[in-house]
């Protein structure tokens, strides 16, 4: 069974919050599950599995822009900041380097 860990972390990328689910659940329950825990910030960067607009209107009722590419199948497509959503996945690299460093 393979597992995806959803996390939300600072600037520096080191995590803050974290949640488990299951790999072949959807994006959408580690965003619902940690929504309420989001710290006050600028901006949140996310793959395209957390493209949703109920999760972009979260984000923009609490004063926080998305950096989330929009899904392929979206109608209309959705402007993000190409060069911050680059840097998304370091806390996914620091934290794997983390894991697999005691084996």
């Amino acid at each position: 069974m393979n597992t995806k860990l959803h996390a939300i972390c600072d600037g520096q990328g080191r995590p803050l919050n974290l949640f488990v689910t299951a790999g072949q659940v959807s994006d959408y329950i580690g965003a619902r599950a940690l929504v309420g825990r989001l710290p006050k910030v600028d901006w949140l960067l996310g793959d395209r599995g957390y493209d949703a607009n109920w999760f972009r209107e979260v984000l923009k009722d609490k004063g926080i822009r998305a950096c989330i590419p929009g899904r392929k199948q979206r109608k209309k497509p959705v402007k993000y900041d190409k060069r911050r959503y680059k840097r998304r996945n370091r806390p996914c690299r620091d934290i794997a380097a983390q894991c697999t460093a005691g084996q």
